[in-house]
């Protein structure tokens, strides 16, 4: 017999190609899958809330397996940190939920965040962590922008061309630009979210922010429904899943 257990997960992304397995490099997901199969001596898929891309990272990402009774969640969380401390995951929290509860398919929110390093001088302690932006950014406009794109709208301006969602209808449920120390930080919350939805959305933004555009310039960039409209993709490695909502 066995039971289903849900682990939160923070990662550092810059080694990997992303969340899910593929071909051309190591996930993250494989690194924890190897550590699950070596832990429970058979093949132990472990489906994640959201598929992160290249260079992003996570504090927050969500999955689950199912493991023998024998292994409870806390054992679970001591293997796979120990299973994986070559690598820069670590498994912050594990419990046992229903059978029926699902990673992915169960949340009913997911949070980000993006981190600005609007500076001219690049940063050490935090490269690869931050999107340096040598130009200075003024929040206030960003924010005005940002309000513009809350609320449930055609989000095909700022989804990736290769996005396979079936609509580009989504629910933005908050949109929030804050100054914090040096960084400008971006707050992200919905359901769900198109496949570089953020990264588009605060590429836009930073155009407001050095003055190129105006928040009614990201208006009509919404109402266009077109990628071309809303250049340019922010970089990956300012980007993190920081938290995903359950209703259990």
């Amino acid at each position: 017999m066995t039971h289903r257990i849900f682990i939160t997960i923070e990662y550092d992304g810059g080694p990997f190609v992303g969340w899910q397995r593929q071909d051309n490099g190591i996930s993250v997901q494989q690194v924890l899958e190897a550590a699950a199969c070596t832990l429970t001596g058979g093949d132990c898929p472990i489906q994640g809330a959201g598929r992160t891309d290249s260079g992003v990272h996570a504090t927050g990402q969500v999955a689950h397996l199912d493991v023998p009774d024998r292994f409870d969640a806390a054992r679970v969380m001591a293997a796979l940190n120990a299973l994986t401390a070559e690598h820069p995951v670590t498994v912050r929290s594990a419990h046992e939920v229903p059978a029926e509860a699902h990673a992915r398919f169960s949340a009913t929110g997911r949070r980000y965040l993006y981190r600005i390093l609007p500076r001219l001088a690049p940063p050490a302690l935090d490269l690869g962590r931050v999107w340096h932006h040598r130009a200075a950014l003024a929040v206030p406009p960003m924010q005005l922008a940002a309000e513009q794109l809350v609320g449930r709208h055609d989000f095909t301006s700022f989804r990736a061309s290769q996005c396979q969602a079936d609509s580009p209808l989504r629910t933005l449920d908050e949109l929030r630009v804050e100054t914090i120390g040096e960084e400008v930080h971006v707050h992200a919350a919905a359901r769900s979210f198109l496949h570089h939805q953020v990264r588009n959305i605060v590429g836009t933004l930073a155009l407001v922010g050095t003055g190129k555009w105006t928040p009614d310039d990201v208006a009509a960039a919404l109402r266009a429904r077109d990628r071309s409209a809303a250049d340019p993709t922010a970089p990956p490695e300012g980007l993190y899943l920081t938290k995903v909502t359950y209703p259990f």
